[in-house]
């Protein structure tokens, strides 16, 4: 749904896979200079080895903007 009048609107897709989501009870959190490591596992009770379910990989100004967003949901929730 892009508006001719803002050019610099992104069109987002989002396929069936990608909408169910993937499950995370816990983040783990690495960074360097150049960016910020953002590793989502699951744990399971009893079960002693944990999987990452998914990595992103994000600039530090991009880390700034989300973490901004989250404060801004949580405040909302």
């Amino acid at each position: 749904m892009s508006d001719p009048k803002n050019p610099n609107q992104i069109n987002i897709e989002l396929n069936e896979e990608t909408a169910q989501g993937i499950y995370s009870n816990l983040a783990v959190i690495t960074h360097s200079s150049s960016e910020f490591v953002i590793d989502f596992v699951r744990i399971m009770p009893g079960i002693p080895k944990a999987q990452v379910k998914s990595r992103i990989i994000l600039t530090p100004e991009h880390t700034k903007r989300l973490v901004a967003a989250l404060q801004d949901n949580i405040a909302k929730y």
